[in-house]
């Protein structure tokens, strides 16, 4: 392995270590949820042409139109990184996404295969990677050689190396959980909405998902070397119904972020100000805070958590999730909330549980309001 991926792979895991382990939810503190939309490929890279198809056209036409949709909301603001068939270097597509405090970066593309595979897939940024996502990876990962400075920009990064691969997933580490949500709705609104075949939601080293501080995914919607599949997706009407998918995907997931306790908040809060004193306990129900997941093992202890007392840790879907406090009453289950907050950990949010099993917060308040 070579000495510089060595330090990379160190000094994450020490950030990861020591730093906060936030969730990214709405991050924004322009009042309007922010998407990113990228269209793969682009100009001199026109991605796979299976069956005789573009890639990178397929791509932009349904990248237009998912932003065409989403520009209607007004609470939405939406960000391209390319409007036209211009090649943008991956290191910039991530750079667009971090310069605007994204909430969200969604990167459309067609797969390609040797047989007749077919069926959308999404990939979040992870480490575990099998023969098939590894091959993904290098696949989407080499355009980079299209780039005059590409060995300057991406220091001795090799996409045909497993090894280099495995620095790019500590980054977005805390970013996974809400990934994989919103890699989840995607897959579904394919299968539900569009009727089409679904292969999962898949991890793997992606560059163009590499460096992006928010929730981020990479949509393949189907294999263009698939016969039928790619005349599909070579159609106006495929491109409107993977754009729908994808569209209502986003909407869900933004319409289950407002819906959480405690979304919008900037700044710190008063707690006396703002949370009544009195008890307010709900039957048979206990609160934490959620604060962290990851998929990394900490110890639930004070100075891994910027001096909060009273973590939980556990083990769930292969993420170990973190949380603060303990509390019957849902008052109180508030304050912790704002404590954690101030303390930096800004997308905390409530979780309800009955019986030691986790349930909708949602639906606790409302049946305790009836």
């Amino acid at each position: 392995m070579q000495t510089y991926i060595f330090k990379i792979i160190l000094s994450f895991t020490i950030v990861l270590t020591f730093s906060n382990f936030q969730i990214a939810n709405a991050q924004s503190t322009s009042g309007k949820f922010i998407v990113v939309l990228d269209a793969g490929h682009g100009g001199d890279d026109p991605g796979n042409l299976g069956n005789g198809h573009k890639e990178k056209d397929i791509a932009l036409k349904i990248v237009l139109e998912v932003g065409k949709s989403l520009e209607k909301n007004k609470d939405i603001k939406v960000i391209y990184t390319r409007k036209t068939d211009v090649f943008v270097k991956l290191r910039e597509r991530a750079a667009i996404a971090n310069r605007a405090d994204a909430d969200l970066f969604v990167s459309v593309h067609c797969n390609s295969h040797s047989s007749q595979a077919s069926g959308t897939e999404t990939f979040v940024l992870g480490v575990a990677n099998t023969k098939r996502n590894f091959d993904i990876a290098k696949k989407e990962n080499e355009v980079i050689f299209l780039e005059d400075d590409y060995k300057k920009d991406y220091k001795g990064f090799d996409p045909d190396a497993p090894e280099s691969l495995i620095g790019l997933a500590f980054q977005q580490e805390d970013y996974v959980e809400q990934s994989i949500k919103l890699a989840r709705l995607i897959e579904d609104s394919f299968i539900g909405k569009s009727k089409r075949k679904s292969r999962g939601i898949k991890q793997a080293s992606l560059w163009v998902l590499h460096n992006t501080y928010m929730p981020s995914v990479l949509v393949e919607v189907g294999f263009l070397t698939n016969n039928a599949e790619g005349k599909f997706l070579n159609s106006k009407s495929g491109q409107s119904k993977m754009a729908a998918s994808i569209l209502e995907a986003i909407n869900a997931y933004k319409k289950n972020l407002d819906l959480n306790v405690g979304d919008g908040y900037v700044g710190d809060v008063t707690i006396e100000d703002t949370i009544s004193s009195e008890v307010h306990t709900i039957e048979n129900t206990v609160f934490k805070i959620q604060i962290a997941a990851s998929s990394n093992a900490l110890e639930p202890m004070s100075y891994n958590f910027k001096g909060l007392n009273d973590i939980s840790r556990e083990k769930q879907d292969g993420l170990y999730k973190y949380y603060y406090g303990y509390t019957s009453d849902y008052n109180k289950a508030q304050k912790l909330q704002i404590e954690a907050k101030n303390k930096g950990y800004k997308d905390a949010y409530i979780v309800a549980l009955k019986d030691g099993k986790q349930v909708k917060l949602s639906e606790v308040l409302k049946t305790e309001a009836n």
